[in-house]
């Protein structure tokens, strides 16, 4: 499973050796026009969907739905996203970057090869190629995305070209990569944890765009890798939330050397390769220092239900799911 681990475990070895040494789908209730609903008695006015603030999430355990939950359904399709907002999630959880006609759109690699039939760059591609692939043509839920599977567990092949039925509430289009702003609308309450991928500061740019022609400003949680791609995208939207890139996160870890300033969220894993990065010491300093771990599990160690459960039982506020519906219950029963 493709994970932010690998990165962060590696700078935290090297520095800690150095310190010591448009389509349709199941979706959200659309949102109501504000225009009062009247009867012979009473007149109620409903309020356009919104999602929480991410103001009002924070001091609330979470469960993230990570790409829409891929172990349990096709790594960053609409149908994931729906079926992970059916299960209950707090936020759903997605990586974007451009195509190579810069439409902004929700895919984690820089290629297609790993979910799709088709193979080849993202850049190299425009919306429209991308948007004709099968993106579940990979999926099962023996081993994600391996390739090496009979037939019959791909249990979601097809439903993109038309080749099997798509399952009830859904269209061959929820099996597709989309647009940010085409999941965005789809999912007018749910809060968003956006990961920029790569370097490329014209996604920035377009994601702090669209989040404010969305008014999605202040239910969004962006974070990258990249410290300067963070900050760029600061410089565009100050409003929004942010969690601290690979350089701030490392320091923090390993020294206590503060976030940056308005940075309250941490996103990190449990472990990786033997470095242990969650500790309860980790956790209390977390606490003494007023911020929030937000920790996405990557192994089989922590992704599953008890799993998920011993994470919460270790003080953390949010759990990076990708098994949705376990994390929810993890949730509930903590």
């Amino acid at each position: 499973m493709t994970r932010r681990a690998g990165v962060l475990a590696g700078v935290l070895v090297v520095t800690a050796a150095a310190c010591s040494g448009s389509s349709s789908s199941t979706r959200e209730p659309p949102a109501t026009t504000g225009a009062p609903s009247t009867t012979a008695t009473t007149t109620v006015t409903t309020a356009p969907a919104r999602p929480p603030t991410i103001g009002e999430l924070l001091g609330r355990r979470v469960v993230l739905a990570h790409a829409g939950g891929d172990d349990d359904h096709p790594h960053s399709t609409p149908f994931a996203f729906g079926q992970s907002a059916k299960a209950g999630v707090d936020v759903l959880d997605l990586d974007v970057r451009l195509s190579g006609d810069g439409v902004l759109i929700v895919h984690h690699d820089d290629d297609v090869d790993r979910t799709t039939n088709g193979t080849g760059s993202v850049a190299s591609m425009t919306y429209a190629q991308l948007h004709a692939l099968d993106n579940a043509y990979w999926f099962n839920t023996v081993c994600n995305t391996c390739k090496n599977r009979p037939e019959s567990d791909y249990v979601w092949r097809g439903v993109r070209t038309g080749a099997k039925p798509p399952p009830a509430g859904y269209t061959p289009d929820d099996f597709a990569i989309t647009t940010f702003r085409d999941l965005a609308t789809r999912f007018p309450a749910m809060p968003l944890n956006i990961e920029l991928k790569g370097q490329d500061k014209a996604a920035a740019t377009e994601l702090a765009k669209e989040l404010r022609e969305l008014g999605r400003l202040d239910g969004t949680v962006v974070t990258s890798f990249d410290d300067d791609l963070i900050a760029a995208f600061h410089a565009l939207a100050p409003e929004v939330a942010l969690s601290p890139g690979l350089n701030a996160t490392t320091a923090w870890v390993l020294s206590g050397t503060p976030l940056p300033d308005g940075m309250r969220i941490l996103q990190i894993p449990p472990e990786y390769n033997g470095v242990t990065v969650l500790t309860p010491d980790l956790v209390a300093r977390a606490k003494t220092a007023g911020y929030l771990l937000w920790v996405w599990p990557n192994g089989g160690a922590y992704e599953n239900a008890d799993g998920y459960a011993r994470l919460f039982a270790l003080g953390v506020d949010g759990v990076n799911a990708s098994q949705p519906a376990a994390g929810v219950a993890a949730k509930s029963a903590a």
